[in-house]
């Protein structure tokens, strides 16, 4: 276990742990309809254990975690350590079932809390544009859009992608924006 949220323990996923994930998914639809029109393929959860950001972006370790009191996933996250540079996590996808819907943020709090206390300075993520749960959810967990992606390919739904951040301990945007040029308003 790596750390507790009120009744959910917070796991590492592994590789025995990819059909599980995938009945999660399956169960949770309306976040993939909403990213890219369809359900989620039967193959997502192996994607998401597989997938990387491309090599030449400078990455540390990916965490794939699970969030359960049982037998099946209450949530799940994606994260990257380090990701442009050193302190920058960035939550690849974080997603509580759908009957937990409105008591995410407790959970996300703790994994926050998790993330700092191995080093993360500043969070970033992506949400889609029109996903209006999600970014509503974000700006409350304190996430300032700092620029927006044109061209988001999600399954063979083209999207807007906004681009957050949050600096934590003090630590400011215009530090973060300093460190990782790619999400300044002005880079391509």
């Amino acid at each position: 276990m790596l750390f507790q949220s009120g009744p959910l323990r917070a796991h590492e996923l592994v590789e025995h742990d990819v059909h599980r994930l995938q009945r999660f998914f399956d169960a949770s639809p309306g976040y993939f309809h909403i990213v890219s029109g369809a359900s989620a393929p039967s193959t997502e959860a192996r994607e998401e254990f597989d997938s990387l950001p491309p090599p030449d972006w400078p990455q540390g370790r990916k965490w794939m975690l699970g969030f359960d009191s049982g037998d099946e996933l209450a949530g799940m996250a994606t994260l990257i350590a380090d990701l442009f540079a050193t302190g920058v996590w960035h939550v690849g996808l974080f997603m509580v079932a759908e009957s937990r819907f409105g008591q995410g943020g407790p959970l996300y709090r703790d994994m926050e809390a998790w993330m700092q206390a191995r080093g993360a300075r500043w969070l970033r993520l992506g949400v889609v544009a029109g996903n209006d749960r999600a970014e509503r959810f974000w700006r409350r967990e304190g996430y300032v859009e700092v620029r927006r992606r044109e061209g988001f390919k999600v399954g063979a739904q083209v999207n807007q992608l906004i681009v957050m951040a949050k600096p934590l301990a003090g630590e400011t945007l215009a530090e973060y924006a300093a460190l990782v040029a790619r999400d300044r308003p002005e880079s391509p």
